[in-house]
């Protein structure tokens, strides 16, 4: 009897691991990926086993205990799953628009929202991507429910992509099904050190790859890989990283500029409040647009995700001419009500008299 329930206890053990083994093979977790570890433990800003903030950056903070990060991850998670607040998900659908994105001019420069941090825009004739998530397929469908009505968007909608901007690993703005099936669309990427070995793994080349750290810049028309007048600064953000298992911090999170014929355009990422705003705008000068993070904040996590109170001093720091808020309207990833987010970007907008391009999801936006 001892011999058989032993038997019963060894398959049970085989077959769940078996089965972990099987689920985490899955190209989307990228856990079997080579690391490209030279690269990455010179840059200055790897040390101590792995990358790390400008400014002293608990990831949690606030009333959720634990003896170390993974349990404190997990209480947050048992939180966030058994909290059913509705006012977390519309009740009704969202307003959005089916733009036809292959017959938008080349000869002005605009902007189309896909919902949370996906965005299509033109600069100088030149088609930007950054973070899409336009395909809903396991293993990100289990975890990332679109709200009624915003999930429009397919890769096939996509026109041809000059540069696809990738700002770091989480499973909401580095989506493997958009990625692989919009790789043929795409001629180059450009991220932070370490995400090229995911994209590597899904089958881009590494003529298509830019890998940045933070502080580096990439001339598309001077390093003779495109006649197009692109210029790109890799810049912090205050983040961290981590796909599901293993260390924590060993791919870089980033904001990027991007400057064509003398406009600038800057992409946020994911980050908390510091000083790397006041400084962005120090070392730029006028930024035509920035595209800020709004959403998923909480108090337990103040210091990795803009908080309401913070956004106001972001946009005072950046005095960015035209702002538009990303990060939210799409995904439930906090406890805050679905809409607080772009309420307080109004708020702030009219306080300030801040030129605030606030528009649905799929509207065809032009900035100035």
């Amino acid at each position: 009897m001892v011999e058989k329930m032993l038997v019963i206890i060894l398959g049970i053990i085989l077959l769940v691991t078996g089965t972990g083994l099987v689920i985490l093979s899955h190209p989307a977790f990228g856990l079997w990926r080579h690391r490209s570890t030279e690269q990455i433990q010179a840059s200055p800003n790897y040390y101590d086993g792995m990358f790390q903030n400008q400014e002293p950056t608990p990831q949690f903070t606030g009333n959720i205990n634990g003896p170390d990060a993974k349990h404190r991850t997990l209480k947050m998670l048992k939180r966030f799953m058994f909290n059913k607040d509705t006012l977390r998900v519309p009740q009704e659908p969202m307003t959005a628009i089916k733009t036809d994105l292959k017959d938008l001019p080349a000869d002005r420069d605009w902007l189309v929202w896909f919902g949370h941090s996906s965005y299509l825009f033109c600069l100088n004739g030149k088609h930007v991507l950054v973070d899409p998530l336009l395909q809903p397929e396991w293993p990100s469908s289990m975890m990332l429910k679109a709200f009624s009505g915003t999930d429009i968007y397919r890769p096939n909608d996509l026109p041809e992509i000059d540069v696809l901007i990738v700002t770091h690993e989480h499973w909401d703005h580095m989506d493997y099904a958009t990625l692989r099936d919009i790789r043929t669309k795409v001629k180059y990427v450009v991220c932070p050190l370490g995400i090229a070995d995911y994209l590597r793994y899904w089958g881009y080349s590494d003529e298509q790859i830019v890998e940045l750290d933070w502080y580096d810049s990439f001339d598309f028309e001077r390093s003779g890989l495109s006649t197009f007048d692109l210029y790109v600064t890799c810049l912090p953000s205050r983040h961290f990283s981590n796909r599901l298992l293993g260390k924590r911090n060993q791919t870089l999170w980033a904001s990027f500029m991007i400057e064509a014929d003398g406009r600038k355009v800057y992409i946020g990422g994911d980050g908390g409040y510091d000083k790397r705003f006041k400084e962005i705008r120090e070392r730029f000068g006028v930024i035509d647009l920035a595209f800020l993070e709004n959403g998923q904040y909480n108090a337990n996590w103040k210091y990795i995700h803009t908080m309401p109170e913070d956004l106001e001093k972001v946009i005072l720091d950046l005095q960015a001419k035209q702002i538009f808020t990303v990060h939210h309207d799409k995904y439930s990833l906090a406890m805050h009500p679905w809409y607080e987010p772009d309420s307080v970007a109004k708020k702030i907008a009219f306080k300030y008299n801040i030129h605030l391009l606030d528009a649905p999801i799929g509207t065809v936006v032009r900035y100035e």
